[in-house]
């Protein structure tokens, strides 16, 4: 791969990729801490981008190539893989080991172009020590070896949460002006950005008596018992990592500092997945400002193969604008060859943008969600709900919690003071939107 600093067309034949991350500033392991004392309202708001589909229809390339355009704009820009399946090097050509864990810090590989692939195995040591210990210390007490403890000790959900602080810890420390978020195929992708809500459930109604119990008992338990109970450290260590998640929650709903762009194929069983993909982002309150139609047959492709495959590709092209409209929707032709590298990336991103879109320019600022009042002083939620229908829907109140299901999808709805005290009395679904009515109960 070449590697695209030194001139105005980022082209230089002389410095390979690997002579670039050297020649380029390197992040510090571990990334970056916000200052003592640096107010945060100081620090200009980091743009996110989170790229997420079906498997195999391109996120990985739509993404670095979206990484590529904002670098040249002048954008300090990190492209970030939080998939387990790790592409990005392979896709921007990086030279190494094919299970190289060179990228688990960002790596510079252009002017102002970093890449990270998030390594779990480093994250465990870096953040999750604790916690990988003491289940480590368990399993071993069933006869494992002591290798395999350590594989079997890393828990579902604790890559997500590793790279939901990398976001947190680059929107506090000001370092990157645009992350791109290369997510892991749908079901992934949502387990991704519920990780925050469901961990600030756990702190909030588990955690505390959790940590009580074990606390009282653990004497006792630890004299009988052939396992010990986790020490205090462990519940430090869960603290400690749910601190570094405050307010990102907050940050992936913000539409002016987060957006989802959904990457589709025009086949029918990818278009169903990304209507689906599609309520689920806007019920967790991200909005989705652009649908990609990767990999679309040119016209000039008339070979009689196609001609079923090109009616297919008409029919749902058509579905897809009529099902997300008012969302732009965007095309991009198959290419001839694969995409990888720079100078491919940078074609596939001049079909996505041309020569002058502005890759992280805000342009939907719709919130999946809003609490009104109706005409007769009632309290209403509205939640955007297109392409479900109402026997999929459940609506219940928990506490002062909202609680919304749609499919497998459960949502937590945290409400305001002037409605944590009323009871959902009505709920309605027209137009795509959900209505909830709340009311006082005496």
């Amino acid at each position: 791969m070449r590697c695209r600093c030194d001139s105005k067309n980022f082209r230089n034949p002389d410095r390979t990729a690997r002579e670039c991350m050297t020649r380029h500033s390197r992040l510090p392991a571990g990334g970056w801490r916000l200052a003592a004392g640096r107010a945060r309202d100081t620090i200009a708001q980091v743009r996110i981008l989170l790229f997420s589909g079906k498997g195999g229809v391109g996120k990985t390339s739509l993404a670095a190539a979206t990484a590529i355009r904002l670098a040249t704009t002048g954008r300090r820009t990190l492209v970030m893989s939080v998939d387990p399946a790790h592409s990005l090097s392979d896709a921007f050509a990086l030279e190494g080991d094919l299970f190289s864990r060179a990228t688990a810090d960002p790596v510079a590989v252009a002017d102002r172009l970093w890449v990270q692939e998030v390594n779990i195995q480093a994250e465990v040591k870096r953040h999750w020590g604790d916690v990988a210990g003491y289940l480590s210390a368990v399993l071993r007490t069933t006869g494992l070896g002591e290798v395999e403890a350590e594989e079997l000790a890393i828990l579902p959900g604790m890559e997500e949460l590793s790279a939901m602080m990398y976001v947190n810890q680059y929107q506090r420390d000001g370092r990157f002006d645009v992350v791109v978020l290369d997510c892991a195929p749908t079901a992934e992708s949502l387990r991704f950005i519920s990780m925050p809500d469901t961990l600030d459930w756990y702190m909030r109604h588990i955690f505390p008596a959790h940590r009580l119990l074990v606390k009282t008992v653990r004497p006792v338990v630890n004299r009988v018992s052939p396992v010990e109970l986790p020490p205090d450290a462990t519940f430090a260590n869960i603290q400690s990592l749910s601190r570094r998640l405050e307010g990102v929650g907050a940050l992936l709903a913000d539409p002016d500092l987060t957006s989802v762009r959904l990457v589709t194929n025009a086949e029918r069983v990818v278009l169903r997945e990304t209507q689906r993909a599609y309520v689920y982002f806007l019920l967790h309150g991200l909005t989705v400002d652009r649908i990609i139609v990767n990999r679309v047959l040119p016209d000039r492709v008339r070979d009689e193969f196609f001609v079923a495959w090109r009616r297919t590709a008409e029919t749902v092209l058509h579905e897809i604008d009529a099902y997300f409209a008012p969302v732009p929707v965007s095309r991009v032709p198959l290419f001839d060859d694969e995409v990888i590298g720079m100078e491919r990336l940078g074609w596939l991103a001049r079909q996505l943008y041309g020569e002058s879109e502005d890759p992280a320019a805000v342009t939907r600022r719709e919130r999946a969600f809003r609490f009104e009042k109706d005409r007769h002083g009632g309290h209403v939620v509205r939640l955007s709900m297109p392409f479900a229908a109402k026997q999929d829907i459940g609506v219940f109140k928990k506490g002062d919690e909202l609680i919304v299901e749609i499919g497998t999808l459960r949502r937590h709805i945290g409400l305001p003071t002037s409605m944590a005290g009323l009871v959902p009395t009505r709920a309605t679904l027209e137009a795509g939107t959900l209505s909830v009515r709340l009311e006082a109960v005496s």
